[in-house]
């Protein structure tokens, strides 16, 4: 696979112990293994896992998503691409099973969701449906308190959306504009496209057999 093709995010990434600024900051001190809330590459990597039940297709990219709630990171929900009826994205399944969960719709969701929710997912939302459905960026928007704040409150993802189907991402954007804080997580990018792509037809120089 080209970096034409998946280009790489330099000014967005942090480091895997999710400390800003410093990848260095108390690095022998944390236990891979760690389950703490500065270990964002454990909570990426239980989302991969979702990800890997997704059917292989050439038409998507195989994404899971998690999400939690503070401060102990309680799990509220898993999903993965496809995992519910129709053309569904995974953060778009994660609603759907949480509004029936609280038996409501996905519009009122927010309302019944505790505060602060961190959704990890291994690939960046989308900002753009191929097929004119509606985007993951605005699904998450649209998630908001009783009190008009925005009821997810940090997104974290493993990479950024390669442009195969809809060109550029600016998702990110229009999460931050909203006071939505989105973090990318470095070190597992490869593992990731492995598996978002498991479907795609591999071409020369991609690395394929």
């Amino acid at each position: 696979m080209t970096d034409a093709k998946f280009p790489r995010v330099h000014s967005y990434t942090i480091s895997i112990l999710g400390v800003k600024g410093s990848s260095q900051v108390h690095h022998k001190q944390r236990n891979p293994l760690d389950h703490s809330p500065n270990n964002h590459t454990h909570y990426i990597r239980l989302a991969l896992l979702s990800a890997q039940k997704s059917p292989p297709k050439p038409t998507n990219f195989r994404v899971g998503a998690l999400l939690l709630a503070p401060p102990d990171l309680t799990p509220l929900t898993t999903g993965y691409t496809l995992e519910m009826p129709g053309n569904t994205h995974a953060e778009q399944s994660c609603f759907i099973k949480l509004a029936g969960k609280y038996s409501c719709n996905e519009e009122e969701l927010g309302e019944h969701l505790p505060d602060g929710v961190i959704l990890y997912t291994t690939m960046e939302p989308c900002n753009k449906r191929s097929v004119g459905n509606k985007s993951c960026v605005d699904r998450i928007l649209e998630l908001r308190k009783k009190d008009g704040t925005q009821a997810i409150q940090k997104v974290i993802c493993g990479v950024g959306e390669p442009e195969t189907f809809v060109g550029v991402n600016e998702g990110r954007k229009k999460l931050e504009l909203a006071g939505i804080e989105v973090l990318y997580v470095k070190g597992l990018e490869e593992e990731i496209l492995e598996v978002a792509t498991a479907g795609h037809e591999k071409k020369e120089g991609d690395g394929g057999t």
